[in-house]
Order: structure tokens, then sequence, then C-alpha cells
């Protein structure tokens, strides 16, 4: 079954209960095929939460996900791997004590193209792996162990092991949380690259530089629901997000 009318992933009324909180309430939200859309919103806005419900972490309370034409509330995250999605998360992930080659390796051979894990590794997956890794950057540490690489080659890595199973669709947490200005110019760089390739994006992110340079679309969440959906563009004169945003950082630079 394929997406419809060019929609790769369709929420309909997407609630979230924990208890008497609501923490995603009704969501609609569809992104398109080759659409790259950034997600804002202050600090638990659901952001984080509504990208679990649709990545596989957390079970919807109420709605529908769909994803690729299918139906996937209570489908696991590697089921959904399976069918093409991918996702990056806040915290910088990886093996420590495996090199950064290592880590893709991994995620290739037991992603989406897997064919057995470890025992049925081949060439094709070694020289796929050391593609990516001059793809993105990191061929010059791909003998490095993880532990000891900096915060912005963990966070390419992260990219890497996500890519490297040719996914669909690219979910991004918060992807230049921590880097410093020139850090978040390169990574912006980086997912210019992929944007132009016509890979979907989906970032959460309140790096607003970063936010209105790569997306087409700006989504701002605030309790659970959307306050706006639109270009990124319009987001300095709503004033509804104004008034949320209120006496922070967050819009600054947004015109």
């Amino acid at each position: 079954m394929t997406d419809v009318v060019g929609h790769i992933l369709e929420c309909r009324g997407v609630t979230k209960r924990f208890g008497a909180l609501v923490a995603v309430d009704g969501m609609e939200f569809d992104v398109r095929r080759g659409e790259v859309v950034g997600i804002g919103g202050p600090n638990g806005a659901g952001k984080t939460t509504f990208f679990d419900l649709i990545s596989g972490l957390t079970t919807a309370t109420e709605g529908t996900i769909r994803f690729l034409g299918h139906d996937i509330v209570g489908k696991s995250p590697h089921r959904l791997c399976h069918l093409g999605m991918a996702r990056t998360f806040q915290l910088n992930s990886g093996f420590d004590d495996m090199s950064v080659f290592e880590n893709v390796l991994a995620a290739r051979v037991f992603g989406r193209r897997s064919a057995g894990g470890w025992i049925r590794i081949g060439q094709t997956d070694k020289e796929s792996a050391r593609a990516m890794l001059a793809d993105i950057g990191l061929e010059d540490i791909a003998d490095d162990k993880v532990a000891g690489i900096p915060i912005l080659a963990r966070k390419k890595l992260m990219v890497a092991t996500a890519l490297i199973n040719e996914p669909e669709i690219l979910m991004l947490d918060e992807p230049v949380g921590g880097l410093t200005p020139p850090e978040i110019d390169e990574f912006i760089a980086l997912m210019l690259s992929l944007k132009a390739r016509g890979l979907t994006l989906i970032f959460i992110e309140h790096v607003m530089r970063f936010l209105t340079t790569l997306a087409d679309r700006a989504v701002i969440m605030h309790q659970g629901g959307i306050i706006y959906d639109g270009v990124p563009s319009g987001l300095a004169s709503d004033r509804t997000v104004s008034e949320v945003y209120l006496g922070s950082t967050a819009l600054q630079g947004v015109a």
C-alpha cells in the first residue's frame, strides 16, 4: 500500500494521556514526500512525546497514524525502521566502546537492509558503511572509538546510522542542541544537502535560525496542540506565537 496524494505521514486526532495529563491533544498533522518540516515550541509543549508516538516508542491513547499508507499505531520501533522510518534523539547515543565505522556497520546489518545480523555481514555492507562515513564527513575518524569523538561528530554519526538504512523519512530531535554557532552552520550545510536529495525530514528544534533556514514549513506546538502551521517567514508576525514565546529568546533572528 502506498502513501495517498503524496502524504508520507498522516496523523488524525492523535492524543496521548498520562493519567490526567494530556501531553498530546488531538494532533492533526500531515507530511508530504520530500517536505522538510520544523517543529518548535516551549519546553513541555508535547514535541518529543509526539515524536515518540510517531516512531513507536509510545503508543497513542487515541487517534490514527499512517506511514506510507500503513496504520502504525502500536508497531515497534524496529518494525517502523524496516518500513523506512529513521529517528535520532536529543542525547548523543552510540556504542562508545566501538569505532565510528563499527557503529555505522551495526546500524546497517541490524536495520532496514539487514541480511541477518553479524553472522551474515558481507563486503557490500562494509563498503556501504565506508561510503556513508565519507558522505557525512566522518571518514577521517572512522577507526576512532565513539567515546572520544567530539559532540558534532557524534551528532553526524547519529545521522549516518539513520541514513545507512536508506529511510523514506528521517526524524531528528533537537539535532543542533549543544553546538556552537560555527558547528550549527556545518550541520545546516549537511541537512541542506539531504534536503536537496529529496529526503523527507521532520525535526524538533529550539534554535530558530536552524529551523527557519532549513524548513519548508514550520509547526509550533503549545500545550499538546498546534498553534502555528505555515511558512517559517510568518513566525515573527504571528500574534499567538509571539505571546507563547513572550519573554524568551526563541524568536530572535526570525524575520
